[in-house]
């Protein structure tokens, strides 16, 4: 019975709500049975429990000497001493002693007795009994709940109605990093500093008042124990009520999970990096401009991963192979972007020339070793490190600058450049995870960096080959004023097939052609040439337009698999004609002063390349005041309107520009119907009868 005297005596000096307070529910598990005898050992007193635990009525004890009623005979000598003992020392006695029950039986019970005076000096002597088995049962329970608390691995609590710690076990001290000392009678708030101490004892005033449990609740955050990192746990709330519904407090539990918080928080943060990836691959390269490219990259990182980036490529990428020399690299900013709108706070603007970045510099070495480069905290000695040259180490310092990674953009094999990211200001330092972030995104912008350099590159060589063999004809000939434009398309692809040429010839007379090779890029241009070349000199013979086609369709089936199609016209201004014949070309807009254009309606004939198609010429009356527009399919085709869209869309933008310069209605019409960035090159020549 230690345990449980010494729950008894821990349990007497608490605090009851008044006189009236309901009895204990342990008490009334226990049955503690009272009896009351004289100095000479009858009974004198006997509860109701005492009737339940040894079978007698309070008339069939009262008065009886207690020995000789409930032990059996062999028993008396024993029980007489250990009673004459108890009154004359007045020192209690406790044990288990077996007693007979009415019924005949013999039950084990635990016994308290002691003596006890009234005002007049008289002895008594006091007898608590319980079943031995109830008690054996109460103690097991204790124990077990006893061990279960403290070699818990859970946090476990028992606070009071007031919310102040009653008992906290082992788990619990080790999770809050404070002693049960430094627990009990003390509120949440005043244990819990680093947490918000208002809210948990507010949720946990919620539990006493509607007896709703909190279960397995997720909280983030710091604790004596480890205040400066986050820990997880789930903790749940129950309120304690006795038997009779009296509320006793209430008990919580803290499971510490913080490793799975940390597991479920790297998924997270590595289903974000592929969404984030993802979602620059469609950001990132939308066009094949190298600036535009350098732009969305920028401005793509910022401000989800740095508060300042910057896209630098080595200046030798503008060119034909990006150069990095074995210490120094020169080196041309193509993108900035901010997080802070403010201008002042920005460290730097693009410039306009490369610059000459020494090999101490940070970026320097990311660019040799291809590898990223990270101060995660910076010093000034590292500013010096990172600024560019055109950057001020001060102006770095003002703006915050504390963090700083660079990763290289390298593409097929090849080193284009660095991706330059600066944090500032409340930011977070660059980790390890944002260098592996970073670096994934750079590599797949570097790709487009590089697609957008090849492209630049190509169609620098289309356009140089393309205005090379296509030279710009006399704006004035004999009764002709002429205008032409040539636009090329959006994609480097699309470069190359489009010609017109206006050529004087005998008797004032003038060929005006204007034709269309199909395919594309330097080969097509390349063709285009040879054509061009070609139709000059059948021109210069004087030959019908038929005939000029027929050469030109003969010539043009020698030249690989390659198929054109061309207008040529001859005008004749003393007799105030001109002679038209089609290669499977669009037919000529005529404009007459006064009148809408028109479409001629002309014998379409065969594209030059199929061979042996005869090519029919037509005349038209041509004079002065009248208007011929030539040109490719590129001016009225697109892939998502019909081509009697654009034929009917050309008619109206001639009849609108009637009486302007031809200059002037040339770029009017490419305006209209073929702005920059189109999907097909375009050759346009116009021509105006004059006096």
């Amino acid at each position: 019975m230690g345990k449980a005297d010494s729950f008894f005596r821990e349990g007497a000096g608490r605090p009851t709500t008044g006189p009236a307070a309901p009895p204990s529910s342990l008490l009334d598990l226990l049955n503690v049975a009272a009896v009351v005898l004289d100095a000479e050992g009858r009974v004198v007193f006997w509860s109701p429990q005492a009737e339940e635990l040894f079978g007698y009525t309070p008339a069939e004890a009262l008065g009886e000497f207690a020995a000789r009623l409930m032990v059996h005979e062999e028993h008396w000598g024993e029980v007489v001493k250990l009673f004459a003992e108890v009154m004359e020392s007045g020192v209690g006695w406790a044990g288990a002693f077996p007693i007979r029950h009415k019924d005949g039986g013999t039950r084990l019970v635990e016994f308290r007795n002691m003596r006890l005076l009234d005002d007049l000096g008289d002895s008594y002597a006091l007898g608590l009994a319980a079943d031995q088995e109830t008690v054996l049962r109460l103690e097991r329970d204790v124990a077990l709940s006893a061990r279960l608390v403290s070699q818990s691995p859970i946090g476990l609590a028992v606070l009071d109605p007031d919310l102040r710690f009653v008992t906290v076990n082992p788990a619990l001290e080790r999770i809050h990093g404070r002693t049960a000392a430094e627990h009990l009678g003390r509120r949440v708030r005043d244990v819990l500093t680093h947490m918000d101490g208002e809210a948990i004892e507010s949720r946990m005033r919620r539990v006493l008042e509607t007896g709703e449990p909190v279960v397995d609740r997720y909280v983030v955050g710091r604790t004596h124990a480890d205040p400066d990192h986050d820990h997880a746990w789930s903790v749940s709330y129950f309120r304690l009520e006795d038997s009779s519904g009296r509320i006793l407090g209430m008990a919580g539990s803290v499971v510490d999970i913080t490793e799975r918080h940390r597991v479920a928080a790297e998924a997270a943060q590595a289903r974000q990096r592929l969404a984030l990836i993802a979602k620059a691959s469609a950001a990132v390269g939308s066009t094949l401009g190298l600036e535009q490219t350098a732009r969305e990259l920028a401005d793509f990182v910022v401000p989800g991963l740095a508060d300042v980036a910057a896209v630098v490529v080595l200046d030798g990428a503008f060119h034909d192979r990006a150069a990095l020399h074995a210490s120094s690299a020169r080196l041309r900013v193509l993108a900035v972007s901010s997080a802070d709108p403010d201008p002042t706070t920005q460290t730097a603007d693009p410039p306009e020339d490369p610059a000459l970045f020494d090999g101490d510099r940070l970026i320097t070495d990311c660019l040799h070793a291809r590898r990223p480069v990270m101060v995660a905290r910076t010093t000034s000695e590292d500013l010096i490190r990172i600024a560019r040259p055109d950057e001020s180490v001060s102006l770095l310092a003002e703006a915050g600058v504390h963090s700083y990674l660079a990763v290289p953009l390298v593409a097929r094999g090849e080193v284009l450049g660095a991706l330059d990211l600066r944090r500032s200001g409340n930011s977070a330092p660059f980790t390890e995870d944002d260098a592996v972030l970073a670096s994934e995104l750079a590599a797949r912008a570097a790709v487009s960096i590089d697609n957008a350099r090849w492209y630049q590159a190509q169609r620098h060589t289309a356009l140089t080959l393309q205005r090379s063999l296509l030279s710009e004809p006399p704006s004035r000939l004999p009764g002709l004023e002429v205008a032409c434009r040539y636009q090329p398309a959006g994609a480097v692809s699309e470069i190359g097939g489009d010609w017109f040429d206006a050529i004087p010839l005998r008797g004032d007379k003038t060929a005006l052609v204007v034709g269309d090779v199909m395919g594309s890029g330097v080969s097509a241009a390349a063709t285009m040439g040879q054509l061009r070349s070609a139709t000059r000199a059948f021109a210069e013979l004087d030959l019908a337009p038929a005939e000029v086609l027929q050469h030109l369709d003969h010539l043009t089936e020698g030249v690989g698999h390659t198929i054109a199609t061309c207008i040529y016209c001859v005008y004749d201004p003393h007799r105030g004609t001109c002679r038209i014949c089609l290669a499977g070309h669009l037919p000529p807009a005529l404009l007459r002063p006064g009148w809408p254009a028109q479409l001629l309606e002309l014998p379409t004939g065969a594209p030059l390349g199929v061979g042996g198609v005869p090519f029919e010429p037509a005349t038209i009356a041509f004079r002065p005041g009248d208007q011929l527009a030539l040109y490719t399919d590129g001016l009225v085709e697109t892939r998502s309107d019909p081509i009697d869209t654009g034929l009917g869309t050309l008619l109206d933008a001639l009849t609108a520009t009637q009486g302007l310069e031809l200059g002037e209605t040339c770029d009017r019409v490419l305006d209209i119907l073929r702005p920059p960035g189109g999907e097909d090159d375009v050759a346009l020549l116009i021509a105006r009868g004059r006096e």
